[in-house]
């Protein structure tokens, strides 16, 4: 029989699955995956966040329909089966975007049918959607999504400022800035990139040794508590 503490707060599953997506398991910041696209296309903000939205809704869309469809799927062909269905949707997310955003589907270029291929995409298919509910796939494909787009805007966002003294089109450093095209260039993405990984990094050794600072206040209260029921008794 197990015991459990009563100021222990319920883990939220949901939630425990956003935050993996988002942030601790991020396709960018801890796995590596995606590099093509986010060094390819981040040359400004707005790049990054469209490249970001396209991925995200493919993910969205096959996450949804290979958990619904899961139990239909043969065992021996399940990774071809993914693979198609992500297929269709990026297919109609690029032939959309060529509808109503031919501006910005040309500047993306080869990097649209490219989704296909993404590790993190036909990952989430294999080891999340294809074992969990359509609502659990539902939240990882938005919290792998967003983290994509999070690091895409991000990178794209300091490229464009140091590159250029803007964001999203917004001067920030006036007109006397003098622009550093090093960083709109490929050497300064991964100069960029190696920044924002180290900040990261910080980060999160900040929230570890925040945790265990709070974990051990909590076993260092409970053993006063012990010791103060066994002195009463």
């Amino acid at each position: 029989m197990q015991c459990h503490d009563p100021n222990e707060k319920p883990v939220n599953q949901k939630a425990e699955i956003f935050a993996n997506g988002f942030w601790h398991n991020n396709t960018i910041f801890a796995q590596l995956l995606g590099m093509c696209p986010l060094l390819g296309v981040t040359t400004s903000a707005e790049n990054g966040f469209w490249m970001g939205a396209a991925t995200l809704l493919a993910l969205i869309c096959s996450n949804l329909t290979v958990s619904l469809i899961r139990g239909a799927i043969p065992a021996n062909v399940r990774i071809p089966a993914y693979i198609t269905i992500i297929a269709a949707f990026v297919s109609m997310i690029e032939m959309s975007m060529n509808a109503w955003m031919h501006e910005m589907y040309l500047i993306l270029g080869l990097f649209i049918p490219l989704i296909v291929v993404n590790c993190a995409i036909l990952g989430r298919a294999e080891a999340f959607a294809s074992k969990n509910t359509p609502i659990n796939s539902l939240v990882d494909a938005l919290a792998m999504g967003l983290g994509f787009t999070f690091a895409l805007v991000l990178l794209g966002g300091v490229r464009e400022l140091l590159g250029q003294g803007e964001v999203f089109g917004f001067d920030i450093f006036g007109a006397d800035y003098p622009d550093v095209l090093m960083f709109i260039l490929p050497p300064g993405a991964f100069i960029a990139l190696g920044f924002i990984l180290a900040g990261v990094n910080i980060i999160n050794r900040n929230m570890e040794a925040r945790k265990d600072k709070q974990a051990a206040m909590l076993a260092n209260m409970q053993t006063k508590d012990v010791n103060t029921v066994e002195i009463q008794s």
